[in-house]
Order: C-alpha cells, then sequence, then structure tokens
C-alpha cells in the first residue's frame, strides 16, 4: 500500500508536477489529486493505484515499508538502487 506523503514525496524526487504524474500512469489530473488528499493509505480503484504504482517503478522510485529492512525506519521513498554490472570472467 502506498500512502498519499509517499505519492507526494515521489514525485518530488522526480521533480514533476501532478499533471506529468497522471499522464505517466494513464491517469487522470483529478484521480492523482483525490490520491494525493487522502488520509494515511492512497484510496481509489485499484486498477489506477496500480497504474500509478507502475509508473514510479518505472521511473526508479521505490516505495519503502515501515521496517522493510528490519531498522526502525518508517515508510518513504528512494530511488532504486542502480543494478551492478555482470562481471566478465576472462
Amino acid at each position: 500500500m502506498i500512502t498519499a506523503a509517499q505519492l507526494r514525496a515521489a514525485r518530488a524526487l522526480l521533480d514533476i508536477d501532478q499533471k506529468t504524474m497522471a499522464e505517466m500512469a494513464g491517469v487522470s489530473l483529478p484521480t492523482i489529486q483525490r490520491m494525493e488528499a487522502s488520509l494515511g493509505n492512497v484510496r481509489g480503484i485499484v486498477d489506477s493505484l496500480t497504474k500509478v504504482i507502475e509508473a514510479l517503478n518505472r521511473a526508479g522510485i521505490e516505495l519503502l515499508s515501515e521496517h522493510m529492512y528490519g531498522d526502525s525506519g518508517g515508510r518513504g521513498v528512494r530511488f532504486r538502487r542502480a543494478e551492478s554490472p555482470p562481471v566478465q570472467s576472462s
């Protein structure tokens, strides 16, 4: 599940506005506005929520859930770590 704060933070990391986020996800601008106005977890149609999360994933955003890595950190967002290039043997 994604929170409204995570969605706003993800947009900030990507330096995009709500209209651009809507275009990336293939949803309407009012849909993004409603999602970001939610209290706590984003509420909405599952299909729209899935499209938004997939768009964030394509843009390189990783959504962090509470205690995701065993630390005491809360929810958040970050850029996904770059994949290490394959090691070539000689």
